[in-house]
């Protein structure tokens, strides 16, 4: 029987142990990082709410990122369906997302 590789994880000063594929430790660390990063100003801005609020906060945060990040693309895909001979507009709104990419795999690198 293979073993499956798992990772130790810290979020908020507590760790955790969590199964992974071969090759996905550090990127679940530096995802996890980022959490971490969440949690941590949350729980200086809130005080003590409970470790189960805490990440369900920190959680909400991430995905709400996540979310605008979608709807940029889509956005952008409907830009381009409808504007499909304006190549300069579609290039400058590629650009303005390319930079929101690299800030947000920026902080995640900081993580």
């Amino acid at each position: 029987m293979t073993a499956v590789p798992s990772v130790s994880l810290s979020v908020n000063g507590r760790s955790y142990t969590v199964a992974c594929g071969a090759g996905e430790e550090e990127r679940l660390q530096r995802l996890a990082g980022y959490i971490d990063q969440k949690a941590t100003k949350l729980a200086a801005d809130l005080g003590q709410i409970g470790e189960a609020r805490l990440m369900l906060l920190a959680g909400l945060l991430v995905a709400d990122e996540l979310a605008s990040a979608f709807e940029e693309i889509a956005r952008l895909k409907k830009t381009a369906d409808g504007q499909s001979g304006a190549a300069d507009a579609l290039g400058r709104e590629l650009d303005l997302v390319a930079q929101r990419v690299e800030a947000i795999a920026a902080r995640l690198e900081q993580a």
